[in-house]
């Protein structure tokens, strides 16, 4: 007998919502019929908007402050080559299947970024792309691999599972490839969901479908006419736009398990645009006389393989979709030279500079540099001083140092065309509920968890940051 569950969730990294309820929205029948039946809207991301940490933001109703994870990878002490991947065992605040499990719903959770390794719950979990292979434990209850196994069974050369975690290095220009592997990793993520669906029976499952991110970095330029990379009539201009459409015809199989009593989420963490270009901001700091080097490398490299002189050195950064900024301040760092008294001012006249930055064209790119004290509702771990928006987003932070350029058109970490957007988007349908078209205003990341647990009934931990959505 077919089980519908009560709450499915899909999460579409990085979809972008100009896309979806605009430009293609004829194209995506489900998407538009969750939307005109339910209710819908831009959601505003966690800063720094990227999927570690916004989807534990977004589950937990905790920003990253609260959490201590300021982005994929992190400062695991205060020495100047720590930065670890922050998986699960960074996040220490319960999460949406937590408190469902809590309450007695059966739960299913798959490839929800920041689930690796996977913890216990009252259901089944298979981890995230942070997973690095499907050797290791990556699934709750373990057994459960066995299933994927049967799934997904390895090809005649291969002595293991053929399911996929990730696309496998999606920056390179092997484009028909990195196509072909995006399609592979969405259609086994929907059919193992329909496969929890029928045969565990949840009461809730959420999956995130990370194909959409890697489609939007790999060929972005080939579809928009506002990147500087654009070519007319590329021979994959209309990719991301057919992979909408298959994405929206999964999601139209998923729906078929619900019933009148289902309430069904779209969602995603982010958005996405046109990468402009790489402002290099170690070479400024070093420009800026923030950052000193032993020896100039005689081509870029990055900073963690220079010769830095820490002893005359009061700021670095680090790379990335954002700009981190960590000042060297004097008993806090092995070889700090800021004295702390001196720290506030320092670090405020270097936001006002790195604020004043200008593009390579003389005009200002209207950065942003947030004070992680000033954002976030406490401030856990090792926080980076200054958090850089370049150009709110549309340039990204290169960290490598050599060569003395300060912009770049490339990716220091590989071939990259799209960088992330602030807004991602909800579209939100509750048959007991129907919005009727309804857009949703003023909606943020950390409104999804309240949201859902008043929906419920489930008693929400105090001092969440987000509210209660009006759907």
């Amino acid at each position: 007998m077919k089980h519908a569950p009560r709450l499915l969730i899909i999460g579409l990294d990085c979809a972008e919502p100009s896309l979806v309820f605009e430009r293609w929205k004829d194209d995506l029948p489900h998407l538009t019929r969750l939307m005109q039946q339910g209710s819908y809207g831009a959601l505003e991301s966690c800063i720094p908007a990227i999927t570690v940490p916004a989807w534990s933001c977004m589950t937990s109703g905790r920003d990253p402050g609260e959490l201590g994870i300021y982005g994929f990878r992190n400062r695991a002490d205060r020495s100047y080559q720590s930065m670890a991947v922050a998986n699960s065992r960074a996040v220490r605040e319960p999460r949406l299947w937590d408190m469902l499990s809590e309450a007695g719903w059966k739960v299913a959770v798959v490839s929800v970024p920041g689930t690796y390794p996977p913890t216990p719950l009252n259901g089944v979990m298979v981890s995230c792309f942070l997973t690095p292979n499907t050797t290791v434990e990556f699934t709750h209850p373990q057994s459960f691999a066995d299933q994927i196994d049967q799934l997904f069974p390895p090809s005649s050369t291969g002595n293991t599972t053929s399911y996929m975690l990730d696309v496998p290095h999606f920056r390179s220009e092997d484009k028909q490839r990195i196509l072909q592997d995006i399609y592979t990793l969405c259609d086994q993520r929907f059919t193992l969901a329909a496969h929890l669906l029928e045969h565990e029976q949840p009461d809730m499952l959420m999956m995130v479908e990370m194909g959409v991110d890697r489609i939007h970095h790999a060929l972005w330029k080939q579809m928009d006419l506002r990147h500087p990379a654009y070519e007319p009539d590329a021979p994959l201009a209309n990719a991301i736009h057919d992979y909408y459409r298959h994405v929206d015809q999964r999601i139209g199989e998923l729906l078929a398990w619900c019933d009148d009593e289902t309430v069904v989420l779209v969602v995603s963490d982010h958005g996405a645009r046109p990468l402009m270009g790489g402002f290099c901001v170690n070479e400024w700091l070093i420009a800026e006389g923030y950052l000193v080097l032993h020896e100039t490398p005689r081509e870029p490299v990055p900073l963690d393989e220079a010769q830095v002189d820490w002893n005359r050195t009061k700021a670095w950064g680090a790379g990335g979709y954002y700009g981190r900024i960590f000042l060297n301040v004097q008993g806090r760092e092995p070889e700090g030279v800021i004295a702390p008294a001196d720290f506030h001012q320092e670090r405020a006249a270097l936001a006002e500079r790195l604020e004043a930055i200008v593009g390579p064209d003389g005009q200002s790119l209207g950065n942003r540099a947030f004070l992680p004290q000033q954002i976030y509702g406490r401030v856990r771990g090792i926080a980076p001083d200054l958090v850089v928006y370049f150009s709110d987003l549309a340039w990204r932070s290169v960290g490598t140092v050599g060569g003395g350029a300060l912009y770049t058109r490339e990716n220091d970490t590989g071939p990259d065309d799209a960088n992330h957007a602030q807004d991602g988007l909800l579209i939100l349908y509750d048959p007991q509920r129907p919005g009727h078209g309804q857009r949703i205003t003023d909606a943020q990341i950390y409104d999804i968890l309240p949201t859902l647990l008043n929906r419920f009934g489930v008693v929400a931990p105090p001092k969440l940051r987000g509210k209660v959505l009006d759907v």
